[in-house]
């Protein structure tokens, strides 16, 4: 089973606003880099939508550490998801639809496929592959602002 790093982030330009998503994916050596970005969206879409991509380039099960400086991502996963799907994917008071549902049903399904490692990083503290995909988020959500 391939070995995989993938560090992902997301910006947002206002929140809402344009948002931009980065994505290094590092496998034997070889980087890859990929990034987008949308008119109108939030912070934690982007952040989301940035791991969702990098899973959905993969075209195989893989053995992955995924690096996140988002609390959100990181305790969705590891901590809300399995809650969210025992109550309909409501929040804990059974009532609340959970934000960003589509979102959170894609990586669910994404996430299946692969043997995962989730590490949470200090954003804006001298990592380097995050400062790369904060800043490959950043042009994106920048050239969303600036096609408007």
């Amino acid at each position: 089973m391939p070995k995989v790093e993938i560090y992902t982030d997301g910006a947002c330009s206002g929140n809402p606003g344009a948002g931009g998503w980065g994505v290094i994916l590092r496998c034997n050596g070889v980087e890859k880099e990929l990034s987008g970005g949308q008119a109108n969206t939030t912070n934690n879409r982007m952040e989301l939508t940035a791991v969702i991509e990098a899973l959905k380039a993969l075209t195989k099960s893989c053995e992955l550490i995924i690096y996140t400086d988002s609390r959100y991502v990181m305790d969705g996963v590891t901590k809300w998801l399995p809650n969210w799907q025992n109550n309909g994917w409501r929040t804990a008071n059974k009532k609340t639809p959970v934000k960003n549902i589509d979102l959170w049903q894609s990586l669910e399904s994404l996430i299946q496929k692969h043997q995962i490692k989730w590490v949470w990083v200090k954003g804006h503290n001298g990592h380097a592959e995050n400062e790369r995909v904060d800043e490959l988020a950043r042009i994106q959500a920048k050239s969303m602002l600036l096609a408007d």
